[in-house]
């Protein structure tokens, strides 16, 4: 298992348009994708669910873990960290 803290950047957080982007992404890869958000100290939700990510309500500003576990789990890491940190385009 691998895992990488970033801060969510993009105005608008992990809601709606930059969630369902993150989903796509975590989707590409066989690993477990977990997300979570490190202040408000809740649980990690299952990154591969758009409802899970929109429950967290993630936004800008929330430091987050992301961890990854299985075969490929350093390239989805790697992937969906540049995504966070390039503020899903916006």
């Amino acid at each position: 298992m691998v895992s990488k803290e970033t801060t969510i950047i993009n105005a608008t957080g992990l809601h709606a348009r930059p969630a369902s982007v993150f989903v796509s992404e975590a989707k590409k890869y066989e690993c477990s994708v977990t997300i979570k958000d490190l202040g408000k100290g809740t649980a990690p939700v299952n990154a591969k669910s758009i409802m899970m990510i929109l429950a967290a309500g993630l936004g800008t500003g929330a430091k987050v873990e992301i961890a990854c576990d299985g075969p490929d789990e350093q390239a989805a890491l790697d992937a969906l960290v540049a995504l966070v940190e390039s503020g899903f385009g916006e």
